[in-house]
Parts: C-alpha cells; structure tokens; sequence
C-alpha cells in the first residue's frame, strides 16, 4: 500500500523534513519521508529524510516524469512541493499523478495561476473584502510608494521609493515591477498566516503569526498571535475554490484599528511554517488523516496563542 512522503525541492527544510517524518510514524511506523534535490549532496534536508533523489530543474523537460518514476518505484502516496516555479508544473499534473493513486498536494491550476500574478492576487483580495495597498503610477507619482515584481518571490528586487531621485531609470524601465502605495511598518505590523484547506476547500485551521524580524525573506524570529485577525480571515476565506492544503498569506495588520492590507499568496508551507506546526496547526497529520486514512477533517482553533520562535544558524556535517 503507497503510505511513503516525498518533499520536491527539499534544500534547506530539515524542520518540515523531520515534521513530516514525526507525522508519518505516528500512523505508519515504517513509512518513509523521501525528498528530491538538484543537489542532494549539498541539500541538509536531504540528509535529514529517508532518502534524497536528485532529480533536474523543475522547469527541464522531463522533470515530471522523473518524479512519477520516484513516486511508483517507492510507494509515494503524497507529493509536498516547496518552491513557486514548480507550482504551476505540478497543478497541471495533478489528474496524471492521481491515476496512479498519487495525491499531489497543490492547488489546481487556476488558483496557482493568480498567486503566481500579484496583481490578480490583488483582485482575488479584494472580491473577498480584504483591502490591499492602493496602486500608485510611475509617471505620476504619490510618495512614499513601494515597488515590487509581479511574478517574484524570496523579497527579491523590491524597492522602497521616499522622493523622484529613487525612482532610477532601471526601476521605471522594469516591465515586472507594480507600484503600490508604502504601508507603514511603524503603524502596522506585517503577519503571515498559514492556513489549511481540506478537499472540500474550505479552510480548517488558520494560524497567524507575527513577523518581528526576517532575515533573507524569511521569519528569522516570530509569534503566534491568536485575535480578533482569526475570525476575520475565517469569514472572508472559509472557502476559496480549487484551494487544498496549506497557503500562507502576507498581511499588514493595525491591531488598534483592526486594519488590514494583504500583500500576497504562497500557495505552499511557508519557509516559517515550523512555528505554526510547534503550536499544534499540524497540517503534516491533516494532509496524511485526508490523503492516507480518507478522513474528514473539521474546523479546529486548539493552537497555542503568543508561542514565541527564535531560530539560529545550525549545520549538517558530513
């Protein structure tokens, strides 16, 4: 019977690896968290899990059947991927995989599709009443404004733009980059929210947590924050069509006002999501309870509110 995990794209996500792995056990003792690399001699991840496949970029021809060969030669029931550009690849795979009894866990194709394209994230924002930052144009500008690209990820190429002497010539020639107006980070703190959505696509848990310092991008040193912010994500996104698994979503949130302003959708585990899992929002037990067992999963909110993360460099020595 396929109960094995494979984690695409592993790198550096010992936590989840070892997340996973702890999950798994629980219900298989023998089962196996495989993960997939580029590089698996230089991946830490890979290291960590059962066994590292290297496998090539995901955007290569090829690439999704290499993957389907891993997944039949070693009883793979659920697929984890972890990065945006194999996102869209693996959406439009799902119904090949799912022939052969394997559960790709992604969003369909249409979903990916938005989050992939920040202004069409905006417009999804926006039809379920959650505000985003007002745009702003280059040629006539309201300062402060914020730049940054449509289709990117890992915080790269943004701008933060105070007077007409920032706006350079390579900023206002980049086709990728919107502008937006600038959110004040001294009046609002900046979330991210993991959130997960059963195969009836409504979200069975949703937790928050604050981001108080990042480092390349990613949550360096976070808090769970359970408020008023649950419910009102609750109302607004219990259900979004084609959505399974876990996303996480950027906010900026005023706590006095209760103002919020979303900035973006990964459709994916957040590179923070250890602290959200440390908590008790277990969506590793969630995905193997759906995918594994063919159980219905339910509302819960029984997470641990203010739980502080504090990470540090480590090593793997090999």
């Amino acid at each position: 019977m396929q109960h094995n995990l494979l984690i695409t794209s592993a790198g550096k996500r010992v936590e989840l690896v070892k997340e996973f792995q702890k999950e798994l056990k629980r219900f298989y003792p023998e089962g196996k968290v495989y993960t997939t690399d580029l590089k698996p001699d230089l991946s830490p991840a890979g290291y960590v899990s059962d066994t590292c496949f290297e496998v090539p970029r995901v955007t290569e021809m090829g690439y999704t059947d290499i993957l389907l060969q891993i997944c039949l030669e070693h009883e793979v029931r659920i697929v984890v991927p972890t990065i945006d550009t194999e996102l869209l690849i693996l959406a439009r795979e799902k119904q090949r995989f799912a022939e052969q009894g394997i559960v790709l866990a992604v969003s369909d194709e249409r979903f990916i599709g938005i989050c992939r394209d920040k202004r069409l994230t905006s417009d999804l924002f926006m039809t379920h009443a959650i505000k985003v930052p007002e745009p702003r144009d280059k040629y006539h500008p309201v300062f402060p404004m914020f730049a940054k690209p449509y289709d990117g990820s890992l915080s790269s190429n943004l701008h933060v733009i105070h007077k007409q002497e920032d706006l350079t010539e390579d900023i206002l020639k980049d086709p990728k980059l919107i502008f937006m107006e600038l959110i004040d980070n001294t009046v609002f703190q900046e979330y991210t929210v993991d959130m997960y959505y059963g195969e009836d696509h409504r979200v069975k848990c949703i937790v928050p947590r604050e981001r108080i310092e990042i480092r390349a991008g990613e949550i360096n040193k976070g808090r769970t924050c359970k408020s008023w912010l649950v419910d009102f994500l609750k109302e607004r996104m219990e259900y979004l069509e084609g959505v399974v698994g876990t996303i996480c979503i950027q906010l900026f949130v005023n706590n006095q006002t209760q103002q919020v302003y979303a900035i973006e959708i990964n459709p994916r585990f957040g590179g923070g999501y250890p602290l959200s899992y440390m908590s008790g929002g277990n969506y590793p037990e969630l995905l193997i309870r759906e995918y594994c067992l063919g159980e219905t999963i339910e509302y819960f909110d029984h997470w641990q509110d203010g739980m502080l993360m504090l990470r540090y460099d480590a090593a793997v020595y090999i």
